[in-house]
């Protein structure tokens, strides 16, 4: 057995994608969780001290140790967004720690600090593992590659220098080295990590792979086609790093009330604390009342409400394979109530197939000779048609001949000489002209036939001859039909079908995957999509266009929300779109659909927990009696909660949870 068949062990992964493990930052690795640690320690170490009677030097630099090391870097930030002009909770925190002690309330401060140097270290963790998940969409790819060189020798590379057009061996358990295409060898790849079919996929010449992906038993030499950088992982992470750093509406219709809302908790403050003393309060009652209202009403948690579940959801779909740009597209998703879809290339998978040989009777032709004479006139032809007719004879397998002579007319057709004969393809109106021989009259029916069930028809001549008539359509994507329903039953409407194609095209693949005649809307220009989704919006509804080409940008530009189909779609498409399907699974649209209203109901039962617990530990301390350890512990178990209610988007359940038929919120 030749060496480079050998299987090898796999250099980056022994584990397949379903068993794994993602990264995830260990919890000292954070600064934030080293401080809180030792700040607990200290205040663990004070407290037996402090109530045994010990000597207030000894408890009393314990606690002072840990004022230091659990408020320096609250405290440092604050003053530095004071200096910003920015009111920031963590001074307000430090200032009422520092006012316990003041008063002689040390152990209470020391308590407040340690509680939320813990709550701080949580948001961290928190943070860190959103991402993890990000960078650990980046773990399956390998960072070495083997490649080759002309003259048939081995390197091992990193694959950060992989070049397009390099030629990379993939052994057999290794993992794919970089995007490209098979140029020999056979193969069957688990892909789960890019396309998340549960299956391995069967590899062969001229079939794509992904860098990442798993190979299987067969070696594979695969020609690169991507730079590293271009990769559909990487871009899956550099866009998913990109929409991290946006805000949503209601986050910043948050930031934006908030620096008033603690503005006038300042104000309120010394409010709460000389009405008591005006009514014969004792100083240090009146004084930790204050310092618990300005802690307890301060909006930590409504702050963190919005955040943690739009970026959660925005990692879990970039694991899935659909990028979506921003934290407001992926609020915006959830609002769409009307779906517009694009016909070829969206609906159907944008490549012509041959799906009927019909030789004309008389012909002398079987279908495998008519679809080889067809294939051989073609072969040199770079028409899509004509890669569709040579694909089907390469996939039935009747031998291509040779030929010679080879003419394109374009609108016409290609004539070419094929074992001494005169073979013409191309369009029936083309080709058969006014003739009433039999042999042309039974090819315009035939034609005719396949016309009216949708397909595209081609005639093939031998000799100036009809001899018969191949039917070429687009296939449809696969799941089409549960996606529509999927859809329907997410917006409570059926989905448009907006298409440049013909009316018949159009309505017969309506059909097929059960969109209503009136929703179909064909022979579109560009501008004419445009105008249709402009209606919808004039009549208030929140549309999501779904498209590909060139010619669906301007609608995917004007609607409320557009995703593109990313391996098909054209750059301008993909540019214009707020999302982008990268694996062109139609099915991952009612998923994102369900899981940005998934997130957007974790907004919701974020604010409620974070409204319930500031107005219930105000009104405690306001007529009540509300110790500060407790209202700290209250206000940071708050924050908390919210932060790792908001993480739940990260689980693998929230994406496969099925789609349910409610309709959107506004």
């Amino acid at each position: 057995m030749p060496s480079d068949l050998l299987p090898r062990p796999d250099r980056t992964a022994q584990a397949t994608p379903r068993t794994e493990s993602r990264r995830r930052t260990r919890v000292f690795a954070l600064p934030e969780a080293r401080w809180a640690a030792a700040a607990l320690v200290l205040f663990l170490i004070a407290l037996p001290l402090q109530l045994t009677g010990a000597s207030a030097w000894s408890w009393g630099t314990l606690y002072a140790a840990a004022y230091v090391t659990g408020g320096w870097e609250p405290a440092w930030a604050g003053l530095t967004a004071l200096r910003e002009k920015t009111l920031d909770v963590d001074l307000l925190m430090i200032v009422a720690a520092v006012g316990a002690a003041s008063i002689g309330e040390t152990m209470d401060g020391a308590l407040l600090i340690v509680i939320f140097a813990t709550s701080g270290a949580l948001e961290a963790l928190a943070t860190a593992r959103t991402q993890d998940a990000v960078r650990g969409l980046l773990d399956p790819a390998p960072t070495v590659a083997t490649r080759l060189s002309d003259d048939g020798s081995e390197s091992t590379v990193p694959t950060r220098d992989l070049l397009v057009g390099d030629t990379v061996l993939v052994r057999p358990g290794e993992r794919v080295g970089a995007d490209g295409r098979v140029l020999s060898g056979v193969s069957e790849v688990d892909q789960s990590t890019i396309t998340g079919e549960p299956l391995p996929a069967a590899k062969r010449a001229g079939d794509e792979v992904f860098a990442g992906t798993l190979n299987g038993t067969g070696a594979l030499r695969v020609k690169v086609e991507r730079d590293a950088s271009d990769s559909v992982i990487a871009r899956i992470v550099a866009m998913v790093e990109e929409a991290s750093e946006t805000k949503a509406p209601t986050q910043l219709f948050i930031e934006k009330i908030e620096q008033r809302y603690s503005l006038g908790m300042v104000a309120a403050t010394p409010a709460v604390f000389l009405v008591p003393l005006a009514f014969g309060a004792e100083l240090t009652s009146a004084l930790l009342r204050a310092m618990t209202f300005m802690i307890v009403a301060s909006p930590c948690a409504v702050v963190l409400a919005t955040m943690p579940p739009l970026l959660s959801a925005i990692a879990n779909a970039g694991r899935h394979g659909v990028l979506v740009k921003s934290a407001v597209v992926m609020e915006r998703l959830g609002q769409v109530d009307v779906v517009a879809l694009d016909k070829t290339g969206t609906l159907t998978e944008g490549t012509p197939r041959v799906t009927d040989i019909r030789p004309v009777t008389g012909s002398g032709l079987t279908e495998d000779t008519l679809l080889a004479l067809a294939a051989a006139a073609e072969h040199p032809s770079e028409h899509p048609l004509g890669r569709a007719i040579v694909d089907a004879a390469r996939t039935r397998g009747p031998a291509i001949a040779d030929l010679r002579d080879f003419t394109s007319t374009p609108g016409v057709g290609v004539t070419a000489t094929v074992a001494g004969h005169t073979v013409t393809v191309g369009a029936p109106a083309r080709l058969l002209g006014r003739d009433d021989d039999s042999a042309t009259t039974g090819a315009a029916d035939i034609a005719a036939e396949l016309e009216d069930g949708g397909r595209t028809a081609v005639v093939v001549l031998r000799d100036e001859v009809a001899v018969g008539v191949l039917g070429i359509a687009d296939r449809l994507r696969p799941g089409a039909a549960a996606t529509v329903a999927d859809l329907t039953g997410l917006t409570g409407r059926t989905p448009m079908l907006l298409t440049g194609d013909n009316p018949r095209a159009a309505t017969r693949l309506a059909a097929e995957v059960g969109i209503t005649d009136d929703e179909v809307h064909a022979g579109l220009l560009p501008e004419d999509k445009v105008e249709a989704v402009r209606r919808l919006e004039a009549r208030g509804h929140r549309t999501l266009v779904v498209g590909d080409g060139v010619n669906d940008a301007p609608a995917l530009a004007v609607a409320h929300t557009g995703i593109a189909m990313g391996r098909a779609g054209s750059d301008l498409a993909l540019e214009t779109a707020d999302a982008v399907i990268v694996r062109d699974e139609l099915a991952t649209v009612p998923k994102v659909i369900a899981l940005s209203r998934a997130a957007r109901r974790l907004v919701v039962q974020n604010l409620v927990i974070a409204g319930v617990f500031i107005s219930g530990l105000v009104l405690w301390d306001l007529a009540g009696d509300l110790p500060l350890p407790l209202g700290v512990l209250g206000h940071e178990g708050s924050t908390v909660i919210v932060g790792l209610n908001g993480l739940r988007m990260l689980r693998d359940a929230a994406w496969t949870a099925t789609p349910h038929p409610t309709r959107s919120t506004p």
